[in-house]
């Protein structure tokens, strides 16, 4: 090359630092053709690069295809430049060309790898990927730890983390990107015990650091496993390593606290964050919405408004749950009107929690009329509607909804149909039951787990023990969740020592280790049985042999267990070895045992300690008020009386459910508004001449022989 011509290049290399618009970019490009030096390959790849930053990414390939020495430096900044731009067929496409020249120059380097394998691992593109490993294997030049990165995230991508550590294992000393894509991949394909244990395992390993990206990985393994206790250490190594100042890592650590429902932690940390962005405040909602307090979720969101934070979708859907929680319609209405002028109500995640709210603060009309002006209604917008109906006394409109789902071509996926089978078991419908179990089968959902515990309760709760026996022998891999719904159901149909007995069975014949809620259905199969003896040898074993805490539900069933066998002050016995103060489910079942007993001592006793939980019950006052009736203490019944009436207190009514000729008919206890109530009315007094006949002595819940 002359010097006028080595002049000339450099004047042009400086004048590529000027370049800030499409006009200075073509007056350059000019300059470069009339000096003769569009073969120079880094004049063509910077050039290329400012076509792609102040043009089109069309300009751009229309230089790469005239410029005639096309060096790999060129050849990467176009494939970069396809997938920044999200193009990654095209960038896949552009690969096979450039490996189908001679050229030497245009040979894939080890930057251009990882570029390949990236648009793989987006189109999640097992086959082709493995295609481009093979194409590593063989070029010793093309490997490194950042072509390794890259093969990891497509593997984890893709799901084969056997693959990705396979691969793993082929370094001799792996570095920190690897490791970090490895601890990634586990937490992103929801093995969070492995992501945990990888980071473990590297820290045992010399030389090695996590870097933020890591951690934040571990933090939201720590979320899955929804171990606030693991989150704290994590969070403590971050402290000690001066990393908490980040964001983002700050962020997934406030995440985690909320998840975990450790609502002091997380306030006492979003109060010292020293930065704090939209995502930080969303949380914190989200996290005082859990806990009904709506009143601390409204000051942030006040505050972000105070500070002209530019709020999202996410930030209203966390107030919206927040006010779903409190019950709180008027401020629920007031952040919609104030989402509506934004035009936030139009996202699907958005409306669906509008519905909720309505739905939860029992304004049905109001929701269903949000939801049939949603224009695009997802899965969970129709489960959200179902749930909300089941909530509020309607569950006998669950089916015509999942009618209407269909119809509208929406798909139900696994989650969602357990969400509707749920639903259909509030009605114990056995047409219904059967309908879906066919809809089940046609659709491939048969082989999942969840849905057939789901199916084994439906059946179960339709009375058709048998069915739901069929349908567990057809799961071929049985889980704790299949064998609790099948204990369950025994349980249900009054057959506590076939429940024993299926029990015995699973822990003889498979691997699978009892946990809390299996011992739930099992000592409820004891109670309704009147097992005695077993249900504590059960309850024993739950805590000595497997390790289990027992929860209140736990000790309210024992309270129940005895409570049917009159055992009542072995009943207090049990709820004075609590390690807590007892909940209403607790003293709700010796109050109810009382009752029955006649025990208006001890009964008063759990009637305290009821009111003192939950004054507002009207189910509790109704049940003192028969204790007091059935012992002649007809001024304490009065009182009981005045009280409910003068709180408007009133009982949860009990629904019942028909199904005739296909059409599902619902009424209520003292149900005057039936269109058929006569006739209803007519066939329960024929019911209980029948079961006087029979030996039923009304009012003293006995048979008498």
């Amino acid at each position: 090359m002359s010097s006028s011509s080595s002049n000339t290049r450099q004047v042009i290399v400086n004048l590529f630092t000027t370049c800030n618009n499409a006009n200075s970019v073509s007056q350059l490009h000019s300059l470069i053709i009339k000096s003769g030096l569009l073969h120079d390959s880094v004049l063509a790849t910077e050039l290329n690069k400012c076509y792609v930053n102040y043009t089109s990414l069309n300009h751009a390939r229309k230089l790469f295809d005239e410029t005639p020495h096309r060096s790999v430096y060129l050849w990467n900044s176009m494939l970069k430049s396809y997938f920044k731009d999200k193009q990654y067929e095209e960038t896949l496409h552009l690969f096979n060309h450039m490996i189908s020249g001679n050229g030497r120059d245009s040979k894939p380097d080890n930057f251009t790898i990882p570029i390949v394998l990236k648009a793989c691992a987006r189109l999640h593109s097992l086959r082709y990927g493995r295609i481009i490993h093979g194409f590593v294997k063989k070029c010793s030049d093309c490997c490194n730890v950042f072509v390794g990165a890259a093969l990891i995230e497509l593997y984890s991508r893709c799901g084969q983390m056997n693959d990705a550590l396979k691969f793993f294992e082929e370094f001799d000393e792996p570095d920190n990107v690897l490791w970090t894509s490895m601890v990634s991949g586990y937490e992103k394909n929801g093995f969070p015990d492995e992501a945990v244990g990888f980071f473990a395992e590297m820290g045992m390993t010399k030389g090695l650091s996590p870097d933020e990206v890591m951690l934040i990985s571990l933090v939201s393994a720590c979320t899955q496993l929804g171990s606030s206790k693991l989150g704290r250490c994590v969070h403590g190594f971050v402290r000690r390593r001066a990393l908490d100042t980040d964001l983002s890592l700050a962020n997934a650590l406030l995440n985690l606290y909320a998840k975990t429902s450790s609502l002091r932690n997380a306030g006492n940390m979003f109060r010292f964050m020293k930065e704090k962005d939209v995502i930080s405040r969303s949380i914190m909602i989200a996290c005082c919405g859990q806990s009904g307090n709506l009143t601390e979720a409204l000051e942030i969101f006040n505050e972000m408004i105070r500070n002209g934070d530019e709020m999202n979708s996410v930030t209203v859907v966390s107030l919206l749950q927040a006010c779903a929680v409190a019950v709180n319609l008027e401020e629920g209405k007031r952040i919609y009107s104030w989402a509506a002028e934004r035009g936030f109500e139009l996202e699907p995640s958005v409306s669906t929690a509008l519905v909720d709210m309505y739905m939860k603060c029992s304004s049905p009309d109001e929701a269903v009329y949000i939801f049939k002006n949603t224009p695009n209604k997802d899965v969970i917008s129709w489960v959200t509607l179902l749930n909300g109906y089941v909530l509020n006394g309607m569950a006998h409109k669950s089916m015509s909804v999942f009618r209407d789902m269909l119809l509208n071509d929406c798909k139900p996926d696994a989650i969602a149909i357990v969400k509707i089978l749920t639903f259909c078991a509030e009605l114990g419908v056995f047409q219904q039951a059967l309908c879906l179990h066919g809809y089940i089968f046609i659709n491939g959902f048969n082989n999942n787990m969840f849905v057939g515990a789901s199916l084994v309760e439906l059946y179960s709760k339709c009375g058709s023990l048998e069915n739901a026996i069929k349908v567990f022998n057809t799961i071929p891999s049985k889980d704790v969740v299949i064998w609790s719904a099948m204990i369950n159901g025994y349980g249900m149909h009054g057959q506590g020592r076939q429940a024993l007995n299926f029990f015995d069975k699973m822990l003889q014949n498979s691997s699978v280790r009892p946990n809390n809620v299996m011992f739930l259905s099992v000592l409820s199969a004891c109670s309704h049985a009147g097992l005695i003896e077993e249900g504590f040898e059960l309850f024993d074993k739950m805590i000595n042999v497997y390790g289990l805490t027992p929860s209140p539900e736990h000790y309210g069933i024992m309270v129940d267990l005895l409570g049917r066998k009159g055992e009542l002050d072995e009943a207090i016995e049990i709820i004075n070895q609590m390690p807590g103060p007892a909940g209403p489910d607790v003293w709700g079942a010796l109050l109810g045992a009382c009752r029955i007993h006649r025990n208006t001592k001890i009964g008063e006793l759990a009637a305290r300690n009821l009111f003192s939980l939950d004054s507002n019950h009207g189910g509790y006052h109704l049940l003192v008020s028969e204790m007091y009736s059935n012992d002649g203490k007809w001024d304490s019944v009065e009182n009981i009386r005045s009280t409910i009436k003068k709180r408007g207190l009133k009982k949860t009514m009990g629904q019942s459910v028909v199904e005739i000729r296909n059409e599902v008919h619902s009424f209520v206890a003292d149900d005057g508004l039936h269109p058929k109530c006569d006739q209803i009315h007519e066939v329960l007094r024929r019911l209980e001449v029948k079961m006087i006949e029979e030996g039923y002595a009304h009012g003293t819940n006995i048979f008498v022989t």
